[in-house]
């Protein structure tokens, strides 16, 4: 066998999308499969965001753009950050990606060296530890309270003179747990104290039901030392535009505009209009898809309930993290073979015994569901 990369060939693939695919298989056999192991929302994009990128592409919009970003986009993006995340900010600290995945794979590689570690709070989502890696730094798991989801003394443990960065992400993928403020705040000192970068993904900032979203760059003296990810996927459905963005200090930004020029240049130019009206438009799609959000949680959480199953507190984001106490892989292939409904195991967000069910789906694909693996316990 012809020698190839043995750093690509130590990552494992995405469980997420191996549950995805093997659900799609049963269900081209003509097999009903209800598939709940996807981060995607079951929404259309809206229509004046659609409306944009199409606007853009008859008026010729489909040339190459300024690598970081068009202008409209930067400033759109800044104005946000310093008016919602209480963050100022300026169209020079902002980076448009192909994905928040590409910003977060971009922070790494502008920040660590080999062997530098990554700190990474599990339950976390699958491809932290791939981009550690990829970018030759050392993924150091460190787990949350198994009764809040929020870190404790075993943070401060976990830094060593070679930790270099702290991956934190609140709502979070895949627990829908949401970091309180006072846990972002001890976050914050160990960053300062510590000198470390913490790279904040942001990415389902927009749905939260119960709880207040706080950005770790907002915290004083943060600024300077935190990658702010953020994108367009879960808050406005436009999974499949492949745009995020990253807000950074500028010796960071620059090592990340540098690696990006001489990997995927930029993202898509027609796609950005799009993001612009995502941003400066009416925010009313995103106020009604997080109410159905809130109405679907309720309804899984109590059907769940009534099965017997523990679920961590799903403040945000939309999935529901269930305890079920004993192989997390055994559960998830049971539910898929008897059941019909696909969900992913816990083990692969380092979080053995657990797995994540998403309900971004319709109700009535909810309620059968529910019925289904119900039928599994009785």
């Amino acid at each position: 066998m012809r020698p190839l990369s043995g750093k690509i060939a130590n990552i494992a693939p995405s469980a997420t999308m191996s549950i995805a695919a093997q659900a799609k298989a049963l269900q081209a056999k003509g097999i009903d499969v209800i598939s709940l192991s996807l981060g995607e929302p079951d929404f259309d994009t809206p229509a004046h965001i659609t409306e944009a990128a199409i606007a853009a592409l008859r008026s010729g919009k489909t040339h190459y753009a300024p690598g970081r970003g068009i202008p409209e986009l930067l400033s759109a993006i800044a104005e946000k950050t310093t008016r919602e995340n209480n963050s100022p900010c300026t169209s020079d600290q902002v980076i448009v990606t192909c994905g928040a995945k590409s910003a977060i794979h971009q922070s790494c590689e502008a920040v660590l060296n080999a062997g530098d570690e990554a700190i990474i709070l599990d339950p976390s989502w699958v491809s932290y530890e791939p981009c550690v890696q990829i970018a030759g730094g050392k993924p150091v798991h460190v787990p949350l309270s198994d009764k809040n989801f929020q870190p404790d003394e075993r943070l401060a443990e976990a830094i060593t003179a070679k930790t270099r960065m702290i991956i934190v992400n609140s709502p979070s993928n895949p627990s829908g747990s949401v970091l309180e403020r006072d846990s972002l705040k001890m976050i914050a000192d160990l960053c300062i104290d510590h000198d470390l970068i913490a790279v904040s993904d942001e990415i389902y900032e927009k749905l939260i039901y119960s709880k207040v979203h706080h950005s770790l760059g907002a915290f004083a003296d943060m600024s300077e030392r935190t990658i702010t990810v953020n994108g367009f996927s879960k808050a406005y459905a436009m999974t499949g535009w492949r745009l995020g963005y990253a807000v950074a200090p500028a010796d960071i930004l620059k090592q990340m505009d540098t690696f990006q020029q001489h990997t995927t240049s930029q993202a898509t130019t027609f796609a950005m209009y799009g993001a612009v009206a995502a941003l400066t438009g009416s925010q009313d799609c995103v106020h009604e898809m997080r109410d159905e959000f809130r109405r679907r949680r309720d309804n899984v959480l109590l059907g769940l309930s009534d099965i017997g199953l523990e679920t961590c507190p799903a403040d945000g984001a939309f999935y529901t993290f269930i305890n079920v106490q004993g192989d997390d892989m055994l559960v998830t292939s049971e539910w898929l073979e008897k059941g019909r409904v696909a969900v992913t195991p816990g083990f692969a967000f380092n979080a053995p015994g657990w797995v994540r069910m998403s309900y971004a789906a319709s109700q009535e694909q909810l309620d059968t569901a529910i019925e289904r693996i119900s039928a599994l316990y009785t």
